[in-house]
């Protein structure tokens, strides 16, 4: 199992199915999104004067040198070299790709406000939530992962909590079974921890009928989203759990992205990480539960420790489909994080933590964004999104948009990630009401105790020391906003109100869906 032979490679495909992917130009090594230079370009003023001529050549010689490009970037692709496919960089470093041109927003301009208001209009009227969705089967699953699955048991050790299983080792003795592991390639805290596990790693080898074997482990729930609600302070407070493990740093992001090879959005595909590199992270945590499955020889008393994850994409995140499963569902993913999660683990459990979502687009601006920040380029930036969106559902269903892995990228904020219901609603196809605990920042910041008690409860973890349950609770927030983005103060009301009225229809929903109004953000004060 140590030996990494497996490869993984983009699934080949037709030209008719390129077609329907986005497509992805580079320009002075600069990538480039096709469908935003289709956007710029329309959005470009038709202006001709005396030297209309010469402005034709000009006009017919861009084209001919954008057909070009098209035509050798297509035939690149299709060679299936993932080396030089490069993704759509990340959403705030799309500002020079996708352009307002002429019609730039003026803040003063009650038109203009009008206008965006009637986008909005447009979209709510196309929001339909569907009952359910075509669930994909097994053995498709598994020809798509085919490693994973065959890395990964069906059945775990009994009597222990977490989900666990001994795995036959046949690498060298000698050898550092941490050696090809990619985390430990990118990230110096992965490396160190590698260092102190290499160590202790022969000693935790189980010895059976002449035959080495090492125990493995998975998650025994995730924190799965979302991303500025609160997900890090929540990680922190459950680390100081005496029962609860986590991994060296708090998002792997194994499931979203790196077994896909995405390090960082803006490189492109490197190396797919292979499950057993994820499987590493959780060694340490695997070696305390060995060792109280040694020490309670007779049985009696069942190890308590559990382990955590908490990627916080985990629960939207699903932009890599589109490079590597056939478009065979009508711009919708065949499949889902959650399939492959539930086909290993179908009794994992999964915490949720939301935020009034016009908050956290905000917070989400402030935090990822770059320089010039203000409240009217967040205005701008907003205007900017819901037009890609809308334009997304002249064509297309209201999940198909959500799914989109072009107009995600494209879009300068991320408006999808508040869109909580249609995620949530496609992890309830799969995993019951009661394996996922959706919890509200607001609540938790206003209610510590509380909301922690929520968890422990759900978790199914034993009481605590009233010292241990105090430093949980007591410990200030984590991950607040900097004093810098502080400075910017609050969004401009206008973008508050074009912001409420696009996501009311999701959280009426969502309120609908999880049978409290709270839900709604009706009252809610900022964080």
């Amino acid at each position: 199992m140590t030996q990494m032979d497996y490869k993984y490679s983009l699934l080949g495909s037709t030209v008719e199915d390129y077609r329907k992917r986005p497509l992805l130009l580079q320009v002075d090594e600069t990538p480039m999104n096709l469908f935003a230079i289709l956007e710029v370009k329309r959005d470009l003023p038709r202006r001709w004067s005396t030297l209309g001529c010469f402005r034709k050549i000009r006009v017919y010689s861009f084209l001919f040198g954008l057909a070009v490009t098209f035509l050798i970037m297509a035939s690149y692709i299709l060679t299936g070299d993932k080396k030089g496919l490069l993704l759509t960089p990340s959403p705030y470093h799309f500002s020079s790709l996708v352009s307002p041109g002429p019609l730039a927003f003026n803040l003063s301009s009650v038109k203009d406000y009008v206008h965006i208001k009637m986008v909005v209009k447009s979209i709510t009227s196309k929001v339909e939530f569907r009952s359910s969705r075509q669930l994909p089967e097994l053995k498709a699953l598994v020809k798509s992962e085919p490693h994973m699955f065959s890395a990964i048991p069906r059945k775990f050790l009994p009597g222990v909590k977490n989900p666990c299983w001994y795995e036959e080792y046949t690498g060298n003795i000698t050898s550092d079974p941490y050696r090809t592991n990619l985390y430990g390639r990118y990230s110096r805290r992965f490396r160190t921890v590698f260092q102190h596990l290499r160590s202790t790693f022969h000693e935790h080898l189980l010895h059976r009928n002449r035959k080495l074997y090492r125990m493995r482990c998975l998650p025994y729930f995730y924190i799965i989203g979302q991303p500025k609600c609160g997900t890090t302070d929540l990680y922190d407070r459950l680390k100081l759990h005496p029962d609860i493990k986590f991994t060296t740093f708090k998002e792997p992001h194994w499931w979203t992205r790196k077994r896909f090879g995405i390090i960082r959005l803006s490189e492109g595909f490197h190396d797919r990480y292979p499950v057993e590199d994820y499987l590493d992270l959780f060694d340490q945590a695997a070696y305390q539960i060995q060792g109280n499955l040694t020490a309670n020889t007779s049985g009696s008393i069942q190890p308590n420790i559990i382990i955590g994850e908490a990627s916080a994409s985990t629960m939207w995140d699903n932009n890599a489909w589109v490079y590597f499963y056939d478009n065979t569902t009508k711009g919708e993913p065949p499949f889902l994080i959650q399939d492959f999660i539930h086909a290993l683990q179908p009794d994992a459990r999964f915490i949720v933590m939301l935020r009034d979502p016009v908050e956290r687009l905000y917070s989400d601006y402030l935090y990822f964004g770059s320089a010039n920040k203000s409240a009217e380029d967040f205005h701008e930036k907003v205007s900017e999104s819901l037009q890609l969106f809308e334009g997304c559902l002249t064509e297309f269903t209201m999940r198909s948009c959500v799914y989109n892995t072009t107009v995600n990228n494209a879009m300068p904020v991320r408006l999808q990630v508040g869109l909580y219901i249609v995620y949530l609603m496609d992890w309830l196809t799969v995993f019951s009401r009661e394996q996922i605990l959706v919890l509200r920042l607001e609540d938790h910041a206003s209610n510590r105790k509380y909301t922690m008690h929520q968890v422990f409860e759900f978790l199914n973890l034993g009481p605590l020391t009233k010292e241990i349950e105090s430093e949980i609770t007591r410990s200030p927030a984590s991950n607040t906003r900097r004093p810098a983005d502080k400075n910017l103060g609050p969004m401009l009301s206008i973008t508050k109100d074009i912001l409420r009225d696009f996501y009311m229809p999701f959280n009426e929903k969502l309120a609908k869906v999880l049978q409290n109004d709270s839900f709604l953000w009706e009252n809610n004060s900022k964080l």
